[in-house]
């Protein structure tokens, strides 16, 4: 029998604070797009991430694995989950906008839930999980509003680079699930360590860094944002919640993310919400409430007679 699984207070919590974090990755990313080409990007997130993690792991009595089959598996999680959709969400925002790209990515849980019904025993594609994904897409849709996408036939190889990215992301979240059990810090370092060793040949063959001029401060401050609270920080809640809470549920925070930025802009940048930000915000709301099902449930239970007044 299929099992649904549910989001206690503890993974809701814990999925906001990921969609504000990885929120502010494609802030961070477009900054360092100033000066920096894109692998030069994504090795900088994920070796500084790996350094910190790995320096933390002793202090807390953890360590990591020695064995060839997890090695394997973090080998696989960080091309799923690192390497491919790093590259591509930073080569997608040379061509669009940060904003549009976090967007695309939010067809993360569309993704997730078809895979999820075809590859695991108990994430079924529910009809209250498939509406509520729905709610939560349009939700996002109306958020940008039809300007946003005026530009898709002069930009769709970067528009297209991203939701490969959000089909990765799918991926990774059903292949994490071999990870229950492990500390989800251990988790973390592994994954980022495999995607440093991956991506530096790369970056070395493909951006040529000793021909760049030395990044600035302000590229030096995105790179941390991005390496410490973007990546580091944010895979040890990623795996937290996947652990507890499912694959669909973990990629819940892709549709959360935009109003994340949303109301960064509008608290720390004077940004105007318009009307049809707070209508996407409240259809996205309808969206994780339909896919949870609790609120609805507790709803109906108001409204039901009860026994007293039915005999």
């Amino acid at each position: 029998m299929a099992h649904d699984r549910r989001m206690g207070p503890v993974e809701w919590l814990l999925l906001v604070a990921l969609s504000v974090i990885w929120g502010g990755s494609f802030f961070f990313a477009k900054i360092a797009l100033a000066q920096l080409p894109p692998f030069c990007i994504v090795l900088a997130r994920v070796g500084i991430a790996a350094a910190a993690l790995n320096i933390l792991l002793p202090v807390l009595g953890l360590r990591l694995p020695t064995d060839g089959a997890s090695w394997r598996a973090f080998f696989v999680m960080g091309i799923l989950n690192n390497l491919m959709p790093f590259s591509l969400i930073v080569w997608g925002q040379t061509q669009i906008a940060s904003g549009l790209a976090s967007i695309l990515n939010a067809t993360t849980p569309l993704f997730a839930a078809v895979f999820a019904h075809f590859l695991t025993h108990d994430e079924r594609l529910t009809a209250n999980r498939l509406v509520g994904v729905a709610l939560g897409f349009a939700g996002v849709a109306i958020m940008i509003g039809t300007e946003a996408f005026a530009g898709l036939n002069r930009h769709i190889l970067g528009e297209l680079s991203v939701i490969a990215a959000a089909v990765s992301y799918a991926f990774a979240s059903i292949f994490g699930r071999r990870f229950r059990g492990r500390p989800p810090l251990v988790t973390a370092a592994g994954q980022v360590t495999a995607t440093t060793l991956l991506v530096l040949p790369v970056m070395l063959a493909v951006d040529r860094p000793w021909n760049l001029p030395m990044p600035g401060p302000s590229t030096w401050g995105a790179l941390l944002g991005l390496a410490l609270l973007c990546t580091a920080l944010a895979y040890v809640i990623f795996f937290r919640i996947l652990a507890t809470a499912g694959a669909t549920n973990l990629m819940l925070v892709t549709l959360l993310i935009p109003v994340s930025a949303l109301l960064l802009g509008t608290t720390l940048l004077d940004e105007s919400l318009d009307p049809h930000a707070l209508a996407g915000m409240g259809l996205i709301g309808l969206g994780l409430a339909a896919i949870d099902g609790r609120p609805f449930a507790r709803l109906a239970a108001l409204f039901r007679p009860s026994r007293q007044e039915t005999s």
